[in-house]
């Protein structure tokens, strides 16, 4: 991913943040039997690891196709993004740009033993189940938990130490305060390209840049 210092997200702990609210992952590998491979799956922050790492699963057979544990996988994990018109600049010549947040995460997967494997599809049921005004856990009940192990055998889990990643936050910061003011109001209208999420992207990057002028 081509880097401008502008936009470069290198905080660690904006990482987590960015995975933690948008957990749908796509995992990428690079096969000696297929070339380049592609998979989506809910990925979690493993919270007592040092340094970012990754809980997730696959479904068979995806971790041989994948060909999981053999080679490094890119893992990319994407939040808000959105169009912004040169029309919500000012009356200068102007083009189009794109507003996005994501980041490139890079390691080598561990495949867990079949144990492991349920623990970590309990903690994503539960991670999403959470907000569900009565939350059915993967094993909230006998029934529930006989047929929870039953699938678990069809995926593999993995836990994924990300050794390097390139982050990017491109939300206008080459813009003047006006300017960003506009195009948050523009995302927060009901225009075309209306987007509350990626508003509060863009509010929560400039805040903390015009805290940090402060």
């Amino acid at each position: 991913m081509r880097q401008n210092p502008s936009f470069t997200l290198a905080s660690e702990e904006g990482v987590k943040r960015l995975i933690r609210e948008h957990p749908w992952a796509t995992i990428v590998s690079m096969t000696d039997a297929a070339g380049l491979v592609a998979s989506h799956y809910p990925v979690l922050l493993d919270e007592r690891a040092d340094g970012i790492a990754l809980l997730t699963h696959v479904g068979r057979p995806d971790e041989q196709v994948h060909e999981l544990g053999r080679h490094e996988v890119l893992v990319i994990v994407q939040g808000p993004h959105g169009y912004i018109s040169p029309g919500w600049y000012d009356a200068n010549p102007a083009v189009p740009t794109w507003n996005f947040i994501t980041a490139h995460l890079h390691g080598t997967p561990e495949l867990l033993e079949p144990d492991e494997n349920l623990r970590v599809l309990d903690a994503l049921v539960d991670h999403f189940e959470q907000r569900m005004p009565e939350p059915r856990g993967m094993r909230s009940t006998p029934e529930n938990a006989a047929y929870a192990e039953r699938i678990a055998a069809g995926t593999v889990g993995l836990r994924i130490p990300i050794t390097r990643f390139v982050a990017k936050n491109k939300m206008s910061q080459n813009r003047p305060a006006e300017t960003v003011d506009r195009i948050i109001a523009e995302l927060e209208g009901d225009g075309p390209y209306a987007s509350p999420a990626l508003a509060a992207e863009m509010r929560r990057t400039h805040e903390a840049l015009r805290a940090a002028r402060a």
